[in-house]
């Protein structure tokens, strides 16, 4: 970087997300990502049980593991299929093929497709309800005249398909309708059998256990939300209470690198893969009653995690801007290059966005004297990989490079792949708006749906990974809590570090140390 100062392509750089929350019209300057056509894998057969894969299983790089039994072009039972794909279908077809019978059990990829895309249509405890009904009346699990062996051969199939949603969409279960509905099948399948008794026990246990440890998380977001305040005025109060920087409490920046994927890593393990579509739910045009969001949103651990990012960038530019010596400044600024620089070893990409978007801010680029100081060889290898021209074209191809790391991995370390989240968020965005939900015909347009959930499957993977490195509770508190500087703190900071250079600084200073400091 010359000594004059940041090079002028960093302010394109800035459109990352700042704002406290997230709205799709950001991401409207970036192209959507195309994908190749699907391809079939071998189905599951009808007669054996599915073992439950993980989700890397789920879908390969080339397309979807479907479960469809159909050898040509041809319409059944209200669903469309193509070259053996499952196209399109009646929203009540699509249900009814959700539903296992004695001869059939649908597969791992139809389930997760269609629990995750049907709240696009119907409420889950409607779906719920349906598929309570479905399996009542047609398996005859409410006469107690049915044939007890034909019972035998249906209920573990109708209590893998119960596990399946609870384990994959637990936060479906908070809803008191959805609990209810899956006790009274629960029951149903365990009232003649001690196994089945034993195995409903579990998974409602385990599912208990999940909403609980939501439940938990949630107190302690609320928590460190309400007790966040803004530094200035901290400052203002309480001077010497934060006169500890980062480096202080943390002296290295790899083990800096660490903490921050701690905290990324368990943030998104608690983001739904609903929450990807509730995002973007809207009216269903075939049902007039339907109002698009109420009822629907159980959580917002995305939004959470949005904010987090933001926070992030926020510290990073209030680090920046606080030490008084320009020397302090540029030491700050080198020692936020090399936690950026371990992020990107790591995998974590979120975290090294989070910082090149905090150094990117225009209350630390303007500071012309301090980045002279700072050698930025590094950095800008880093801006290179996270450029965003040509739809963030070199950090696409490095998150492909870690994705293929993950899955090769020999160690827990080399499994780690955090994506750039705002830009996972946007493709999915760009994915639902590109394709109507709706075909023509009325149909569902379940090849959309295939596509959605292949990305919402590669997240769901990379969610669940545990982190490696050890905790340190002193450095994460410091993450999470100690107070960062709103955006008119920061450029009062950045002027009182660097003089204003021009009349519209000047004025900008002064009404802000009037506002902010009560001095003219």
């Amino acid at each position: 970087m010359a000594a004059g100062g940041p090079r002028e392509k960093r302010k394109e750089r800035r459109c990352l997300i700042r704002e406290q929350q997230w709205k799709p019209s950001m991401y409207s300057s970036i192209t959507p990502i195309c994908f190749a056509s699907p391809l079939l894998e071998k189905p599951v057969g009808k007669e054996s049980m599915p073992q439950t894969p993980p989700f890397s299983a789920m879908f390969d790089s080339s397309g979807y593991n479907r479960n469809l039994y159909q050898s040509a072009e041809d319409s059944c039972g209200g669903l469309y299929y193509h070259d053996n794909n499952l196209l399109s279908g009646s929203l009540e077809a699509l249900i009814q093929h959700l539903v296992p019978n004695v001869d059939y059990y649908p597969d791992r990829t139809y389930i997760f497709t269609f629990l995750l895309s049907s709240r696009l249509f119907m409420h889950p405890y409607e779906l719920m309800a349906k598929v309570c009904h479905l399996c009542v009346e047609h398996q005859r699990l409410s006469d107690p005249n049915s044939d007890k062996n034909q019972i035998r051969k249906i209920a573990p199939k109708i209590l893998q398909l119960l596990t399946e949603w609870t384990e994959t969409f637990p936060y479906d279960f908070r809803d008191e309708r959805m609990m209810r509905n899956l006790k009274d099948l629960a029951h149903r399948i365990a009232s003649g059998e001690e196994t089945y008794r034993k195995n409903v026990q579990q998974m409602i246990q385990c599912l208990i256990r999940k909403l609980a440890a939501l439940s938990q998380y949630e107190e302690v977001l609320a928590k460190i939300s309400s007790t966040s305040t803004d530094r200035l005025t901290v400052l203002k109060t309480k001077p010497q209470s934060i006169q500890r920087d980062i480096i202080t409490v943390c002296s290295d920046p790899y083990t800096l690198a660490q903490q921050l994927t701690h905290i990324e890593l368990e943030r998104l393990n608690y983001i739904g893969p609903e929450e990807f579509v509730q995002a973007f739910v809207q009216k269903d045009p075939l049902d007039n009653d339907k109002s698009c969001y109420s009822e629907r949103k159980k959580t917002r651990n995305l939004e959470a995690y949005v904010e987090w990012f933001n926070r992030l960038s926020y510290l990073v530019a209030t680090e920046i801007c606080m030490p008084v010596k320009k020397k302090h400044r540029a030491r700050m600024i080198e020692y936020f290059i090399d936690v950026a620089r371990e992020c990107f070893n790591i995998g974590n990409f979120n975290s090294l966005m989070a910082i090149i978007s905090g150094m990117n801010m225009s209350p630390v680029s303007r500071l012309k004297k301090t980045w002279a100081k700072v050698k930025t060889a590094k950095f800008d290898v880093l801006e290179h990989q996270m450029d965003p021209s040509s739809n963030f074209y070199n950090y696409r191809t490095a998150l492909r490079g870690a994705a293929q790391r993950s899955l090769t991995a020999h160690s827990s370390r080399e499994k780690i792949v955090i994506p750039f989240f705002s830009l996972l968020i946007k493709d999915i965005y760009f994915l639902n708006e590109g394709c109507a939900n709706r075909l023509p015909n009325g149909h569902v347009n379940f090849e959309k749906f295939w596509e959605l959930a292949k990305q919402v499957s590669e997240f769901m993977t990379w969610k669940q990974v545990e982190c490696p490195f050890e905790r340190d509770r002193k450095i994460l508190q410091h993450l999470l809590t100690v107070p960062v500087f709103s955006e008119d703190a920061l450029y009062l900071a950045s002027y009182e570090s660097e003089g204003p250079e021009n009349h519209i600084e000047k004025d900008r200073w002064k009404s802000l140390r009037s506002s902010l400091l009560g001095r003219v």
